[in-house]
């Protein structure tokens, strides 16, 4: 299956400090349908040749020299909003998961991943899934809930929340469970593009810029657990 994006190859562009390792993972990619289009090994590097490149999807080591991989994916997140990030990590430590989100991430794996869930979660991320390997999705969730009871700064300034359709509701709610796009239409009995065209609406009405912030939003006002 080509990985497509809008009639074209995803552009992924991969950043590792290890070449045997960052190589093998572009080649994978390359030989599944995606168009590399940069790697690099440090962190401004990263910076710079994902400004050039502007890849779609950003596979990022997180240990990086010269510059965390924190800190190179709010830097190209500042630079391209749209831009999608998949943190591939060796480290499942809680607090690294945690803040590779709080910087923009939309997906978290781990490096035992298998080539194929690799490809998959590459796939999905294009696409805006939030990705995480089995069992750190469960802890991002908590830790939306827990900011989610914290209140917000500016509560009494927002003006009320639009209002979004039953279906819109519906769709939002299953987003926030950690349903994929496809599990939703099968869910809902309604066709891929369907629920596609009912989140871009969702975003637009709430504008909010990917699935993440749906995400996290639904989850504030516990549309998870309804």
């Amino acid at each position: 299956m080509t990985a497509q994006h809008d009639g074209r190859p995803v552009t992924v562009m991969v950043v590792d400090d290890h070449p045997m390792w960052r190589d093998a993972v572009a080649r994978d990619l390359s030989e599944a349908g995606f168009d590399v289009v940069a790697t690099a090994g440090d962190g401004p590097q990263a910076v710079r040749r994902a400004k050039a490149a502007g890849p779609d999807v950003l596979v990022l080591d997180l240990n990086l020299p010269g510059l965390p991989g924190v800190e190179v994916c709010k830097e190209a997140l500042a630079d391209r909003p749209e831009l999608r990030v998949l943190v591939l990590s060796a480290s499942g430590e809680h607090a690294d998961v945690l803040e590779a989100v709080k910087s923009g991430a939309t997906g978290y794996l781990l490096k035992s991943a298998s080539t194929e869930e690799l490809l998959d979660a590459v796939r999905r991320t294009a696409v805006g899934d939030p990705v995480f390997t089995p069992g750190l999705a469960g802890l991002v969730l908590g830790e939306y809930r827990r900011l989610a009871g914290e209140p917000a700064p500016t509560a009494a300034d927002q003006p009320a929340a639009p209002q979004l359709t039953e279906r819109e509701t519906e769709v939002l709610r299953l987003v926030a469970k950690g349903l994929s796009y496809k599990q939703i239409a099968e869910r809902l009995v309604i066709s891929h593009r369907t629920v596609q065209n009912h989140v871009q609406n969702t975003l637009g009405k709430l504008q909010l810029h990917n699935r993440v912030e749906l995400v996290r939003y639904a989850i504030e006002r516990g549309l998870d657990d309804a």
